[in-house]
């Protein structure tokens, strides 16, 4: 079984409006409420390409009521813990040129909860794969990532990271199954660079030697690369009007899982994992993923030469 892990997740606003003014009444043309944080995006990619899984999340007050309620009504499996304070809503606005994002910090959790979550991840005998996704809440420290792997790793359960932590420069030392970082966090968090096809593949090199199995980067509408340290691909992505960046990126991973984890080749999974994120990026939330086929006619998938030592 795969379980995706949030600890901080959130209820997204998504806001479309003519152009922002200041110190004005800024009307809205539609606004949308989704169920978020990055792993629970992970989960409903998941199943949309028919591969379940189970959400392990963190959640308080009516908002945190609201995601879990409406996650088991569109039957998804949903392992909560309860916090007092209300899971955190974010705000993304588009008004036709620009896009804001309004990111609030989240609940807090007390050292209490943490070893609830442990206990639970402890008892889960069934993992196979554990997706860590997303920020860390107020109340929680960077060596919880540890403490996580620590007892999943216990169960054998592969580990998959998909967080912007500064704590992941440490993390890939237990040989994590894959890590997905963009190109912004591989500089930010490894000081490594990805302008060029050279820095790229002495980046994903370097990752390897540090102890990462596989590698999804994703670059935005530059493309990505994947490499499984035998090989390294490059996939580029179609052309879109963006709309919201927010879920493209978790979207992307979970679509790739869905495919290369049920055995189906690399090239596939990673043409659909594009198609997936660029659909996404010009939605509202995850959207309705219509267009995934019809992107998937326009990528190409370039094998990079690459020797590794």
């Amino acid at each position: 079984m795969i379980y995706t892990l949030t600890l901080n997740p959130a209820i997204d606003m998504n806001i479309i409006s003519d152009k922002l003014l200041p110190n004005q009444v800024n009307r809205t043309k539609h606004v949308e409420y989704s169920p978020n944080g990055k792993g629970v995006n992970v989960s409903i990619v998941l199943k949309h390409y028919k591969m379940e899984s189970t959400i392990i999340g963190v959640f308080g007050g009516f908002s945190g009521n609201y995601i879990v309620e409406e996650l088991k009504n569109r039957d998804y499996s949903v392992l909560p813990i309860w916090v007092n304070e209300d899971t955190r809503i974010n705000v993304f606005a588009n008004d036709g040129h620009n896009e804001f994002k309004f990111v609030s910090p989240g609940s807090f959790v007390s050292e209490e909860k943490q070893k609830e979550i442990l206990d639970l991840i402890k008892s889960l005998k069934d993992m196979k794969y554990l997706v860590i996704s997303g920020s860390l809440p107020p109340g929680i420290n960077e060596n919880f990532f540890n403490e996580i792997v620590f007892e999943a790793k216990k169960l054998n359960a592969e580990i998959i990271f998909d967080i912007s932590s500064l704590a992941l420069k440490h993390l890939v030392t237990t040989k994590p199954f894959l890590i997905k970082p963009n190109d912004d966090e591989l500089k930010e968090i490894f000081n490594l660079d990805s302008t060029t096809k050279a820095e790229v593949i002495h980046s994903i090199k370097t990752l390897h030697k540090q102890g990462v199995k596989n590698i999804l980067l994703t670059m935005g509408s530059k493309g990505l690369y994947f490499s499984n340290g035998e090989d390294i691909y490059f996939c580029n992505t179609p052309k879109i009007n963006l709309l919201s960046s927010a879920c493209a990126g978790d979207s992307c991973l979970a679509a790739f899982l869905s495919s290369w984890l049920d055995g189906k080749d690399i090239e596939f999974s990673l043409k659909l994992a594009s198609a997936t994120g660029a659909n996404v990026a010009e939605s509202n939330g995850i959207g309705d993923l219509k267009k995934v086929k019809e992107y998937m006619e326009k990528i190409n998938i370039e094998k990079v030469e690459v020797i590794y030592e």
